[in-house]
């Protein structure tokens, strides 16, 4: 990425509490790139061949689509924002999340940790159902990606808030001085989002280079105290879904990603030098393979929602056709771990009904309850957490 270094002085600070060495003055360089809009591009025939192979992918994932699949599209986006997050080093196990998810959605407490992920989740909706939508992107939408994002987290009070202090990657807490990556000094960072958005509103480049290019430009400006590279992802999706790529299911890219993750680090700053053109060989690549997998497990979902259905047929209390039962089965997908008022919610059927259809699918072996306790029971769909953890951990799933 063509962009120039400036020379700056990090002032001396004698009251921090830090290390003598820290306390004084020291210079640094800050990575200033050039507008994205005027980057001069030429692809080679075997990264466009690669660019292409990724967006027919993903269009195959689309065109698995269909009403009765609507919840693989939220598991999907909850795969994505998950992974999203385990980039970041924010982990936690699968069971443990769906646990939290399904707290969570009752209004019950959740961990800290858990918390911000799921954040992450609302980040990546708000991303691809509002922000990617919005007749013009602009800076407004990726500051309210951001503050979904940030606004439960720790630090929330940088939520939605674009940085006016410098920010640096890797060295000291202290100082930027020997940092890994200095991004642009804060008096830059209006004029490049502005930059970035046109970028994103053009449709003049295939929409993978269009997405590699604005993510990498958007974590090159860091332009927030926090929160970065979950953000920058998320204006992957918004490109794929304005683009019309990714209309309904998103390939979860950060699951490749992430298994690679000092390749995805090299890739970003190789882009920041004379290898734009490997980044966008190493995006394309990853885009085909979240692509693959994800097809390979909207068929493994298919597929156990089958089973389940054909438990819950041959069940000594099978229900009627049309019963709530049935429609408990279509939305699992979409929560892992079900209480009975997210059901509720979910179905639109009576508290009543639901909880006999609980019944009904507990004694079918479709749904696991969690404890003996019937107070704010959660029950597990039998065999899809299972499928999740092998999407996540990005291995094709074997069922």
């Amino acid at each position: 990425m063509p962009g120039r270094l400036v020379q700056l002085t990090w002032a001396s600070d004698p009251t921090i509490y830090a290390p003598p060495k820290y306390k004084r003055a020291c210079g640094y360089e800050a990575f200033v790139p050039d507008p994205i809009t005027a980057m001069p591009l030429s692809l080679d025939a075997g990264i466009a061949g690669l660019v292409s192979e990724a967006e027919n992918a993903i269009r195959n994932l689309n065109d698995k689509a269909r009403p009765a699949l609507a919840p693989m599209a939220r598991l999907l986006l909850r795969t994505e924002s998950i992974a999203s997050s385990k980039v970041e080093g924010m982990q936690l196990g699968v069971r443990e999340l769906a646990r939290a998810e399904a707290r969570a959605e009752s209004g019950q407490k959740a961990s800290t940790l858990a918390i911000e992920v799921l954040a992450n989740v609302d980040a990546m909706a708000l991303a691809v159902e509002d922000a990617a939508v919005a007749e013009r992107f602009g800076v407004g939408e990726i500051i309210a990606i951001h503050q979904r994002l940030m606004e439960r987290a720790e630090n929330r009070s940088v939520a939605g808030k674009i940085r006016t202090r410098q920010n640096w990657i890797g060295g000291n807490d202290y100082n930027p001085c020997g940092a890994d990556f200095v991004p642009p000094p804060p008096a830059h960072v209006s004029a490049l989002l502005d930059d970035l958005c046109e970028a994103i509103n053009d449709d003049r480049l295939p929409p993978i280079v269009q997405a590699a290019l604005v993510h990498a430009q958007f974590e090159t400006i860091h332009p927030f105290d926090d929160g970065n590279g979950r953000t920058g992802r998320a204006l992957i999706h918004v490109i794929l879904r304005r683009r019309r790529v990714a209309p309904e299911y998103l390939p979860p890219v950060s699951v490749v990603l992430a298994a690679a993750k000092d390749r995805y680090v090299e890739g970003l700053t190789a882009f920041r030098g004379d290898g734009i053109g490997a980044w966008i060989e190493h995006f394309a690549v990853a885009s085909a393979r979240a692509a693959n997998l994800a097809r390979d497990y909207v068929d493994a979902v298919e597929a156990l929602m089958a089973d389940w259905r054909q438990r819950l047929a041959g069940s000594p209390s099978a229900p009627r056709k049309g019963a709530a039962a049935w429609a408990i089965i279509d939305v699992l997908p979409a929560h892992p771990m079900i209480t009975a008022p997210v059901a509720v919610a979910a179905t639109g059927r009576a508290k009543a009904a639901v909880y006999q259809a609980i019944e009904q699918l507990q004694e079918a072996g479709v749904v696991v309850p969690l404890s003996e306790s019937r107070r704010n029971q959660v029950w597990e769909a039998t065999g899809l957490l299972d499928i999740i953890a092998a999407l996540e951990a990005g291995r094709r799933s074997d069922r």
